[in-house]
């Protein structure tokens, strides 16, 4: 078929053969906006927190701008202006943003910080700084797949066009995923990435202005000149996509969108139990996201030029979607965590990556190829002649947009939490099935037969339905090592608004608390060592604590440390997943002297890095025991501007402890940990907890002022009556003499600096232990990383103080 525009022009023989290279434009531009993306919700989140809520509308504020530019490019853009022209136009615009907003964000940041309310109204102001910085730059991202398809009709063959645009762009959105996250980021910074990001829009820009110059562009005759009309003048009925006889494919691209941005909010967060909760881990699943994604539209452009029944393709695509949905909750819940894999056995991390990109693919793909190829297929089925291109497809776009701004808030902030992700899954199904109902109604009621088919059809999905399964709790407990394992002995399981929580019992009886796939805490003796040292040396390191802080809650066993120390006047919990502290309370009570029920304590559900932000409010003592530092998100709260953070918080003489765990790490992300914490306390010390005789873990720890312990009075402290019930705590924990906890003691920061002299800082704007640590989720090397910090540590007179008979019994005791 030859497409011709309003005034005849032949596009076969005349603009066709540019239309490649446009193909090229999008995949750049693509390509610069997902690494845009990935930058600002990096940067934005260590603002205003990484909770469910924040990136809930991290995420809306980002659809929110494209579903505003898709929609107003053709009400406020004149016909008359050459696309390319106002596609260059929209790319310089992308790239000012993006260069502009490396300074507004840490500006706006400072002054959120400053007046942000506390409650709802925190949600509401989160929401407020979200839109106000990323709604500009994304409407414009949104408006230029509707600026470039004015250069095609809205014919067959150029609604094909159109539907190759929209592939080209997600082909770019997936490079600029992996070049984000696997090259700029993990190497370089977000400086260096926006610079990358805004070099690509000043080449696209470029390309598309030069294009412009050669490549002949005729307005059709419909035009509506802005001195007769006025450039924001409504559109007339013809060339409007939203009158009554469109609504079906309308509401039914919206729901593709709603189910689309659920699904992959909800498979995330399932797949990254699979994987292991990476930085890469997610950079893979949206890639495969994507990837299908753009291979559907592809496909569905190409149908969309041949086939006569746009409409029913498409309504048979929303059937393939129900049908991955369907696939993909199997997948996930009775095949991958039951294939015969042990990751620690790769040798390489590239191997891993090997891996999980082949069971992504296995599980994911399917349902996304077919909503790729349900958006051609929706804009040929509502496509009419002497429509304006950009119309239509804006209107098409803006439809799939809001279905998924409200698919992606609903399933990350309401549906998973409330529902749990079977049924979440069970809910994207229904949906499905009346996307493809709506489509398929006023088709199957023109035959008599119709009603049958419909009816056979609904029973299908409602089987399908019916058959999604909850996922095996040995996939919370143990995540990327469930095949390795065999079915616990579950006390709980549940799924809270930012984590999955497990709660497992040994045969001994001892219990095993789990987030996102791995232990937290437990009752096991190396982990109730480690516990009861981050609370108990903290608070023996200040001569007389009145307020603290901890930072990740687990199974309370450090919080409830502090009660029984004297002088505790204020215990401040900072937990950001609500269900932790609510399933700790019930299990492990008895181990952490049920300490969320005592009056002195306050637990606060956050970010802790946007609780510091906000508050005003100063410490005696502060210790974080965040989630694994390999986990995404996490090495926020190891980055020298956290410390900085931490230690403007403390009052004069306060203590801070940190945890750093040597298994399931690297030497150079150990390194990085410890280096960036003396940067920030340069009288730092580290304290070791053993296991089975080696290294496990540690506990940095400083002192603001800097630390001296004189022994004698230690001991006198700990073995006087009101600190009785320290002392039995600390026996309980694996320490029963006095000198005990003393003996701990590692190095210090002056012992380490020649160890630590190649060691990569984890600053804000690198987060470079998240990309670190994630290389390093399969070693299991503790034992070596803790003897290289051994071998340069030397007895610490300046630390250690007392009568030197004392001193040199404790000497005695650590070894020298």
């Amino acid at each position: 078929m030859r497409d011709r525009d309003a005034k005849g022009t032949d596009m076969d023989t005349g603009e066709r053969p540019f239309l490649p290279v446009m193909l090229l434009l999008f995949v750049g531009s693509g390509c610069a906006a997902l690494v845009y993306e990935i930058v600002w919700f990096q940067m934005l989140q260590l603002v205003i927190g990484s909770t469910g809520v924040s990136l809930g509308v991290l995420l809306g504020a980002f659809m929110g701008g494209m579903f505003l530019g898709s929609l107003l490019l053709s009400r406020y853009v004149p016909e008359d202006r050459h696309p390319l022209k106002v596609y260059a136009a929209l790319e310089l615009a992308i790239g000012a943003f993006g260069l502009l907003l490396l300074v507004l964000i840490p500006l706006v940041g400072s002054g959120y910080v400053a007046v942000v309310p506390s409650g709802f109204g925190s949600v509401l102001f989160r929401g407020l700084l979200a839109g106000l910085l990323l709604i500009p730059p994304t409407l414009f991202m949104g408006a230029t797949l509707p600026a470039i398809s004015r250069y095609v009709s809205a014919t067959p063959t150029g609604v094909s066009w159109m539907g190759f645009f929209y592939g080209g762009n997600i082909a770019g959105a997936v490079a600029g995923c992996l070049l984000a996250g696997f090259y700029l980021l993990r190497v370089h910074d977000i400086v260096f990435a926006t610079a990358v990001a805004f070099g690509l829009n000043l080449a696209v820009a470029g390309l598309a202005y030069g294009l412009s110059r050669v490549v002949p562009y005729s307005p059709p005759s419909r035009e509506r000149s802005a001195e007769k009309e006025g450039a924001g003048s409504p559109e007339p009925e013809g060339s409007s996509v939203f009158v009554p006889r469109h609504r079906a494919v309308l509401v039914a691209i919206g729901l593709s969108g709603f189910t689309a941005l659920g699904s992959e909010v909800v498979w995330t967060r399932l797949m990254a139990l699979t994987l292991g909760a990476t930085t890469y881990t997610f950079s893979i699943i949206l890639a495969v996201f994507l990837a299908a994604l753009g291979a559907g539209s592809a496909l569905g452009s190409y149908v969309a030029r041949s086939t006569p029944n746009a409409r029913t393709a498409f309504a048979f695509c929303q059937v393939g979607a129900l049908v991955g949905i369907a696939w993909t909750a199997h997948a996930i819940s009775q095949q991958l965590p039951f294939w015969p894999i042990n990751p620690s056995i790769a040798s390489e991390a590239s191997f891993v990556f090997q891996l999980d990109l082949a069971r992504t693919l296995w599980a994911l793909a399917p349902a996304p190829f077919f909503w790729g190829a349900s958006f051609p297929l929706a804009v040929s089925a509502i496509a009419e002649k002497d429509q304006d291109p950009g119309a239509l497809m804006g209107g098409v776009y803006a439809a799939n947009t809001i279905g998924a701004i409200v698919g992606a808030l609903a399933f990350s902030v309401v549906v998973v939490p409330w529902l749990g992700s079977q049924n979440a899954q069970r809910v994207l199904i229904g949906f499905a099935a009346v996307a493809a109902v709506t489509l398929f109604m006023p088709l199957v009621l023109k035959k008599k037969t119709g009603p049958v088919w419909l009816g056979a059809g609904v029973i299908v999905a409602f089987l399908l339905l019916t058959g999604v399964t909850q996922i095996p709790p040995v996939l919370v407990a143990y995540g990327r090592y469930a095949p390795t394992y065999d079915p616990p002995n579950t006390l709980y399981m549940g799924e809270g608004r930012n984590s999955s929580i497990a709660v497992t019992e040994l045969s001994n009886g001892l219990r095993n608390f789990h987030v996102g796939g791995k232990v937290v805490a437990s009752t096991e003796p190396q982990d109730m060592r480690l516990q009861g040292m981050l609370g108990h040396l903290t608070a023996m390191l200040h001569d007389d604590p009145k307020t603290v802080l901890i930072v990740g809650f687990g199974a309370g066993v450090t919080a409830g440390t502090f009660v029984a120390h004297p002088g505790i006047e204020r215990i401040v919990i900072c937990e950001i997943e609500p269900l932790i502290t609510d399933v700790s309370s019930q299990y492990f009570s008895e181990a952490n002297n049920d300490v969320l029920s005592d009056p002195r304590v306050e637990v606060i559900h956050d970010d802790a890095r946007h609780f510091l932000l906000t508050t005003d409010e100063k410490f005696d003592l502060i210790t974080s025991d965040p989630i694994h530092p390999w986990m995404k998100g996490a090495a926020a709260l190891y980055s020298a501007e956290y410390f900085s953070l931490v230690q403007d918080r403390l009052n004069d003489g306060g203590v801070v402890t940190q945890w750093v765990p040597l298994y399931e790490s690297t030497e150079p992300a150990v390194k990085s940990e410890m280096a960036t914490f003396f940067e920030a306390f340069p009288d730092g010390t580290v304290w070791g907890n053993t296991y089975e005789g080696a290294g496990y873990d540690v506990v940095m720890a400083a002192r603001k002022g800097g630390l001296e312990i004189n022994v004698v009075d230690y001991v006198n402290r700990l073995m006087s009556p009101d600190h009785s019930s320290v002392a039995m705590s600390l026996a309980q924990t694996g320490f029963p003499r006095a000198m005990d906890l003393l003996t701990t003691y590692a190095a210090d920061a002056y012992d380490l600096a020649d160890w630590l002299a190649d060691a990569e800082l984890n600053r804000d704007r690198n987060l470079r232990l998240m990309y670190l640590a994630g290389l390093g989720l399969n070693e299991y090397v503790a034992g070596d990383i803790y003897r290289e910090v051994l071998d340069r540590r030397g007895f610490p007179d300046h630390i250690f103080t007392g009568p030197a008979d004392r001193v040199g019994f404790l000497r005695n005791l650590m070894g020298y």
